[in-house]
């Protein structure tokens, strides 16, 4: 008995429990910042703060400018959030810069701000239809999702909380694309998203417009999209594979496989 590591009631660890524990604990913190000080301590959020503010290089979301008096200048916030999976495992962390969305001035800084977003009923629909065509539902996660919105109004923001550029104190950026946070954000999304399918061939419903259908000979396609979650299917893999292709050459996509979990469901 004394040659026996650990405790005996414990029962075997596997590798695959062993892999679990180690990818959820060492590459991940379990607590989340309440304010940007707790966060700059933690060298995991630093990391997630660093590749929040790579996603605006990627997307080309900004360029900085001069400030001056007359510019309505719109603070930022960090957020911090532990994304879970369905077991209640902490996966990843998340750190999001949210711009103060509620210093805008309508017909100055934004102008439509509606956004249609899938009922909880379309998806049980989508859900029994595919039910009863026989056909698995996928799921994909578009990264910063609101990154690619286009915005046609002169917003300007102000230099992110302690990532602020050092030679350029007296500059703020201009913005190109939306942001988090902006009252406009999700209209340009979803009109990007929107205008992209709508060019690839599909068509919007007529009642639900967060869905759109494909067709091809005797074929079909549905796509549901839920802000930035985009679950789809269709009754031929060839077609799911064409809309993948697709998403990836213009968005930068997560591909999440078939759908099992989605909204607490």
């Amino acid at each position: 008995m004394e040659n026996i590591i650990g405790q005996i009631k414990e029962g075997v660890s596997t590798r695959s429990s062993i892999s679990n524990f180690c990818r959820h604990t060492a590459f991940v913190s379990q607590v989340e910042p309440m304010s940007i000080e707790e966060a700059l301590k933690d060298e995991k959020w630093v990391e997630v703060m660093h590749e929040e503010l790579n996603q605006f290089a990627r997307n080309d979301v900004w360029f900085m400018v001069p400030k001056t008096d007359e510019m309505n200048i719109i603070g930022f916030k960090w957020v911090f959030k532990n994304k879970l999976e369905e077991a209640e495992i902490i996966t990843r962390n998340k750190a999001r810069l949210v711009a103060k969305g509620y210093n805008q001035e309508e017909g100055i800084d934004y102008g439509e701000t509606f956004a249609p977003v899938a009922r909880l009923e379309a998806m049980r629909l989508l859900l029994a239809f595919a039910c009863m065509s026989g056909f698995k539902l996928f799921q994909m996660d578009v990264k910063s999702a609101f990154l690619n919105g286009f915005i046609n109004e002169e917003v300007y923001v102000e230099q992110p909380p302690s990532f602020e550029d050092h030679q350029h104190p007296n500059h703020v950026f201009k913005l190109k694309k939306a942001l988090y946070g902006l009252k406009q954000a999700p209209r340009q999304w979803y009109e990007r998203l929107s205008n992209f399918l709508l060019s690839h061939g599909y068509e919007r419903g007529m009642i639900d417009k967060t869905l759109f259908i494909k067709k091809s000979n005797s074929e079909i396609i549905l796509v549901q999209i839920y802000v930035d979650d985009i679950i789809f299917g269709a009754t031929q893999d060839s077609l799911c594979e064409e809309f993948v292709a697709a998403m990836q050459g213009e968005f930068e996509m997560s591909m999440m496989g078939e759908l099992s979990f989605f909204l607490g469901l």
